[in-house]
């Protein structure tokens, strides 16, 4: 495993325990810290034996965004660079927050603490998102006098239109309960113990599904936000077919039959 400065990693049981580890910062997410997201990332994809990737942050928060020393350093290259050293370290995030949207693995995020910035986009790709009782949700630039540029897109993906405007045009904040209530968060819980063992039951929940079953479905499930259901009828039941045909479907089957566990499920 690569030797990563602002993560920590545990591979344990198919889950990639994927840890922010920026604590004296509040998990800010300096480009190194983007670049090592997107590295674990691949490499968590290029190993069969990973299914589930679990992002959370150290020393009680999640992420507070953008590192400023990261902010400060491009503002000094503006003379010699461009505008364009800008729109890079931003685009940066929405790049990140976009692989980990596309990934065929199953994202789980634990969120306490602050979440803000990139780490308020990194929430809302999750496919399951579970909060502590602690966790406070910030929407702050346009009080800053800036966009929520490449959180926007995200915010209007999870909450609609309507709620991810209000959140922008009154600088959102959002405790637990809020956020919840919003489908930001789809579970809430006490932070320790009850938050740790939530987390175990979905995981268990997650590795009864077949990976590559999970993944054909995710990707449809992205398709469909974007074309009418009518018009992908074809691509839909060519999904089915390859699935029902191939290892994993036969697989699945058999189990069912032989009232057994199938062979990707833990024991």
């Amino acid at each position: 495993m690569a030797d990563y400065q602002t993560l920590l990693l545990r591979h344990e049981g198919g889950v990639l325990h994927l840890t922010l580890n920026r604590p004296e910062l509040r998990n800010a997410l300096s480009m190194a810290m983007v670049a090592e997201l997107r590295a674990a990332l691949a490499a968590a994809e290029a190993d069969a034996t990973v299914r589930v990737i679990v992002l959370r942050g150290a020393g009680g928060h999640f992420c507070a965004g953008g590192d400023l020393k990261d902010m400060a350093g491009a503002r000094m290259r503006l003379a010699d660079e461009g505008p364009s050293v800008l729109a890079e370290m931003n685009a940066a995030f929405g790049h990140l927050c976009g692989a980990f949207a596309a990934s065929r693995l199953a994202i789980v995020a634990l969120l306490e603490g602050v979440v803000m910035g990139g780490g308020f986009g990194l929430a809302c790709v999750a496919d399951v998102a579970l909060g502590g009782e602690t966790v406070s949700f910030r929407l702050p630039e346009t009080s800053l006098g800036v966009v929520p540029a490449q959180i926007a897109p995200f915010l209007v993906e999870r909450l609609g239109y309507s709620q991810a405007r209000r959140l922008a045009v009154t600088g959102g904040k959002l405790d637990g309960r809020a956020a919840l209530a919003l489908g930001l968060l789809h579970e809430l819980h006490g932070v320790g113990a009850e938050l740790d063992a939530a987390l175990q039951r979905v995981l268990g929940e997650i590795l009864q599904c077949a990976p590559a079953a999970l993944a054909a479905t995710k990707q449809l499930m992205a398709r469909a936000r974007l074309h009418a259901p009518a018009s992908l009828v074809d691509e839909a039941a060519e999904a089915f077919t390859r699935a029902a045909l191939g290892p994993e479907g036969m697989e699945g089957v058999s189990a069912f039959l032989e009232k057994r566990k199938p062979a990707w499920a833990p024991v």
